[in-house]
């Protein structure tokens, strides 16, 4: 469980959730983002993302502010605009001095968070990533085709980049507020290579990068709103 800290100083975390088409996943997952961050009295927001949903996932999130309040937040663009774009507009409304950014189909389960929150106290590291690839990480639910492939663009990219990361592509993370705002600055990547622009730049400019193992789960219901290359992430 990770430890609280006195109230004076307690840390905020703002979850930053890209939608699109996940009305069905919205509401389980911000119950389960609750449960998680109420069982270890963490001060916390989600805020919501949508490009444009057609599905009616914004009349879900609008439901879940008011269910939640003052807990969730919505925020809407218009078009599916992607990944990268939904990070740093989510980033513009948080409150948190530490960001999480996940995905809302459930490939992110919320009981890895007091895990990364923990490792990151215990260590003052700058961020916090999922890694699928070390320790007792798996991903479940992909072909062998898709995960041979997942994990050599992995490989690759560690060994020609060297950002000390067994995780380049993994989009479940923890950051220091100050660092993400930094790095979104320093990075140009807005597309499905942000995740790696952003591990390697982080490396590059000497933050310190701790790794909690994580299952990964294929998404059951909704669209992917990475942009392209699906089966490298």
């Amino acid at each position: 469980m990770a430890p609280s800290k006195p109230s004076a100083e307690k840390d905020v975390y703002s979850v930053i959730l890209p939608t699109y088409n996940e009305r069905q996943n919205l509401p389980i997952i911000t119950w389960l983002l609750n449960k998680t961050f109420s069982e270890h009295n963490l001060d916390w927001e989600l805020v919501i993302v949508d490009d444009g949903s057609p599905d009616g996932t914004q009349d879900v999130a609008k439901q879940l502010v008011k269910a939640y309040a003052p807990h969730v937040q919505l925020q809407t663009r218009t078009g599916k605009l992607g990944l990268g774009t939904a990070y740093v507009h989510g980033l513009q409304f948080a409150r948190g001095n530490y960001i999480i950014i996940m995905d809302a189909d459930f490939s992110h389960h919320p009981k890895f968070i007091p895990r990364m929150i923990d490792l990151q106290r215990k260590h003052d590291y700058d961020i916090v990533t999922g890694t699928r690839y070390a320790g007792d990480g798996g991903v479940y639910g992909w072909d062998l085709r898709r995960k041979l492939t997942s994990k050599g663009a992995n490989i690759f990219a560690d060994t020609v980049l060297r950002p000390g990361v067994s995780d380049l592509t993994g989009s479940f993370r923890l950051y220091k507020r100050g660092v993400l705002e930094k790095l979104f600055a320093q990075t140009d990547a807005r597309g499905f290579t942000m995740q790696m622009a952003l591990a390697v730049t982080a490396k590059a400019k000497g933050y310190s990068i701790g790794e909690v193992p994580i299952s990964f789960v294929d998404r059951v219901y909704g669209d992917i709103v990475v942009d392209g290359l699906r089966d490298l992430a």
